[in-house]
């Protein structure tokens, strides 16, 4: 059973301009203290070919928590734009918040952005070189996917390939589930 549950995350500033930060406000429950940081990370995915275009936004550290619900915003820098294909920067492409435990990721939240111009000229003939002072990003925060990973929450070594999620067998490494997430106004709540 994990010991952190996402509650809600709020998209805050969307749309937005395309260098604005990105801001989440994150609530977020512990079922009991932990003795360790939580490792939360937003990743721009720059395009779908390839991860070596990925942007780690930024990358905070939450702990130790105590147990009860708690809540933050997050805040991080627009993508660098060099590091972005011409062909990729126009259209939609994806963010990843993530959170991890002991180097262990154990939720990510992914979001569709399209980022488009915002005068109808430019949108109907883009210039060969993206203008990105001119480019609105817009988060499809109504429509996230969360997909939820077991790991080992304690101290217990397992044996290679095996991991145990408070004293339970579980599968091995590639073990995931996904779960749909309800809108709840500018947000998300997590169903459980």
């Amino acid at each position: 059973m994990a010991k952190v549950h996402i509650i809600n995350v709020a998209v805050l500033d969307n749309p937005s301009a395309f260098f604005n930060p990105f801001q989440f406000e994150i609530t977020f429950e512990c079922v009991e203290d932990l003795q360790e940081d939580l490792e939360w990370r937003i990743i721009y995915v720059g395009s779908a070919e390839s991860e070596e275009y990925d942007q780690v936004l930024d990358t905070v550290y939450v702990g130790p928590v105590p147990e009860g619900r708690h809540m933050f915003v997050f805040q991080a820098d627009a993508p660098d734009p060099t590091k972005i294909p011409v062909g990729d920067v126009v259209g939609v492409t994806v963010l990843l918040l993530t959170c991890s435990y002991r180097s262990q990721e154990f939720i990510r939240v992914g979001y569709y952005i399209n980022n488009d111009y915002i005068d109808p000229e430019l949108r109907e003939t883009p210039p060969a070189l993206p203008q990105f002072d001119k480019l609105q990003r817009n988060i499809l925060a109504s429509n996230p996917r969360v997909t939820r990973f077991m790991i080992n929450w304690d101290d217990i070594q397992n044996k290679p390939g095996e991991r145990k999620d408070n004293g339970v067998e579980t599968m091995s490494d590639e073990a995931s589930s996904s779960s749909h997430v309800q809108a709840n106004g500018n947000g998300v709540e997590s169903g459980r």
